[in-house]
């Protein structure tokens, strides 16, 4: 199957109806609604229907005393320890869920063979392989702290119905492959940002050996977004270079390795950024301005008036 859309038989679009299209559109006022409504009003039965619901999951409550205690050490330490437990519920679900994407993809390159600059089957292999890395290391850090793997979380909840689509277009069978990556990409862009939400969380709470796994899952992820973009530019007739797309994310720490001290007294520059020690030493302005992190150490930072 080719992979650029071709020309034929489209019968969606009302124009090429003519006459049947104009007495469609004039059936619309011979026959209205048969009750009187606007959207402002269904807008409130929305908002009603909100209030009144229910939330869209709770999280399992801790049953081990042992693990309570974790939990509010982390707790009394800064970290969100429900928060954290809930994000790795969802990137376990979506990890598995992405799974599935690629082994469909990999059926999808079977079924349609491969393009010029396209994926090869070992290519789609490899990535299949880490993201089932990624499943087994989410599960042993949700068992590490006390929780139940199998449980679906509310975020897990939400990101199921985030991403329901993707595996209708993976498995559609009138879809080609690279129809297929353009879904697989969404999974992707998600992939990277939620895995940095979660290394800045464990970050948070304390567990270090649990952010170097997610920094190693997160150069994973940007490898993978990186072959999606270049394979989607390819079966498209584009020319991509690396990394050509939205900015990706850094990972917690990784940004700057430079440290810069703030106090209090610190100067301020002209626009009202505060200069840290390093740059005032320096009689420079800091091209950078960023808040700085809670250990008072960062980029220059605007200071209020």
């Amino acid at each position: 199957m080719r992979q650029s859309p071709q020309q034929g038989d489209n019968r969606t679009g009302i124009v090429a109806s003519g006459r049947l299209g104009e007495e469609m559109v004039a059936a619309t006022r011979e026959f209205p609604p048969s009750s009187p409504s606007t959207a402002q009003a269904i807008a409130e039965v929305r908002v009603a229907y909100a209030q009144d619901g229910e939330s869209l999951g709770r999280m399992p409550p801790r049953t081990s005393l042992v693990d309570k205690a974790k939990a509010a050490v982390t707790a009394a330490t800064g970290g969100q320890p429900t928060l954290l437990m809930d994000k790795l519920g969802e990137r376990l679900l979506f990890e598995h869920a992405g799974a599935r994407l690629y082994e469909a993809l990999l059926s999808k390159h079977q079924a349609y063979g491969a393009f010029s600059g396209g994926p090869s089957a070992d290519d789609l292999l490899h990535i299949l392989t880490e993201e089932y890395e990624h499943a087994d290391l989410l599960e042993r850090a949700i068992k590490d702290l006390g929780g139940d793997p199998t449980a679906v979380t509310p975020s897990a909840n939400l990101a199921a119905n985030i991403s329901a689509g993707l595996p209708k277009v993976l498995t559609d069978p009138r879809t080609n492959l690279l129809q297929s990556l353009e879904a697989i990409i969404v999974a992707e862009l998600a992939d990277n940002e939620c895995w940095t939400a979660l290394a800045e969380l464990a970050q948070q709470a304390g567990h270090q050996e649990l952010v170097e796994e997610c920094r190693e899952a997160i150069a994973h992820e940007r490898d993978h977004l990186r072959k999606v973009r270049l394979w989607i530019a390819a079966g498209q007739g584009r020319t991509a270079a690396e990394g050509a797309g939205a900015e990706m994310p850094e990972a917690p720490g990784a940004a700057d390795s430079a440290e810069f001290t703030f106090t209090e007294t610190s100067p301020v520059d002209s626009e009202g950024y505060a200069l840290s020690e390093e740059e005032s030493g320096e009689g420079g302005e800091s091209e950078g301005r960023s808040k700085p992190g809670k250990s008072g150490k960062g980029r220059s930072t605007r200071r209020d008036r």
